[in-house]
């Protein structure tokens, strides 16, 4: 178990799952307080960095494109002090960050975790139901509808429209834009039989948003309606492949042991082929001796 527990927030691995847990402070996001407990499986993570500062340093966790719906709605623009995969180190605690980093990396090195996309989503996305009010409006998603309501600020000819709600069937796809300078952002529901191009100010399919602080809060309800929509890749909702065939990364795997059956202890003639595998990929320079060291001691638990 590897652990680090800083005010920005608690970070865990058990060698399956990051655990990532927001500090209760007041200067943390709104938005990663929102989010709450995440559980980050192995299988999710592309890499994993510790940048150490001067005054604090960070740890960065990155994960597969495509694998987690916030940050497929995102798309890199969340600001640093919202994004719930970073976490500010203390100087003082550096050591036990590298720490951190190391166990990562191993276990990713020893499971083969691969770095590519992921044709679906690992991460549940964010739970429901849930609300958020900022710009011109209210959304609010249930799981199943949208509702969007509006405020005094919003525009005459799209607030006489009055509220909306719109079924999630309905909705074909989701954008959510930060404000940047002097341009507004927004919220949109593309929606299947009334699609419009009309400016986020006045289609009533949209929030605008003006550049405060809880603007990002709406990237999370865009998350969860994300989560629910088929994952860009093709797979269905939640993941699930639109056809009934089992998925390929199913299918390539053996069937585990029947209900009740006991648990088989590890496989020593594929521990020993890992072995040679990473002999080799030290043998090449493709692994340095501390990491190679540090493989090695791994599997050797496993026996």
């Amino acid at each position: 178990m590897a652990e680090i527990l800083q005010k920005d927030g608690t970070w865990t691995f058990d060698g399956e799952t990051i655990r990532i847990v927001p500090g209760s402070e007041r200067g943390v996001h709104v938005l990663r307080r929102t989010l709450g407990e995440l559980a980050v499986p192995l299988t999710a993570v592309a890499g994993i960095a510790h940048e150490p500062g001067r005054r604090s340093g960070r740890l960065r966790l990155r994960l597969r494109d495509g694998a987690d719906p916030l940050l497929q709605v995102a798309r890199g623009r969340l600001p640093d002090a919202a994004d719930p995969y970073q976490l500010t180190v203390d100087p003082d605690r550096a050591g036990v960050a590298e720490y951190f980093v190391d166990e990562v990396r191993n276990a990713l090195l020893l499971d083969q975790v691969p770095a590519g996309p992921s044709d679906r989503y690992l991460l549940p996305g964010p739970t429901v139901p849930l609300s958020a009010a900022a710009g011109d409006g209210t959304v609010t998603f249930d799981g199943e509808c949208i509702r969007l309501e509006w405020n005094w600020t919003t525009e005459e000819g799209k607030k006489s429209a009055g509220p909306q709600s719109l079924a999630l069937a309905d909705v074909r796809s989701v954008e959510w834009m930060p404000s940047k300078g002097l341009e507004n952002g927004y919220l949109r529901f593309t929606v299947r039989r009334e699609p419009t191009k009309a400016p986020p100010k006045h289609d009533p399919h949209a929030i605008d948003l003006f550049g405060f602080k809880k603007d990002p809060l709406m990237a999370v309800v865009a998350a969860a309606v994300v989560a629910r929509l088929p994952h860009p890749s093709g797979a269905g909702a939640h993941g699930a492949p639109t056809s009934l065939a089992k998925a390929p990364e199913a299918a390539a795997l053996p069937a585990g042991p029947a209900a009740g059956a006991p648990a088989e202890g590890p496989d020593h003639d594929a521990l020993l082929r890992r072995l040679r595998e990473l002999g080799e990929l030290h043998r090449a320079g493709i692994l340095t001796e501390d990491e190679f060291t540090a493989a090695k001691a791994a599997v050797l638990k496993r026996f």
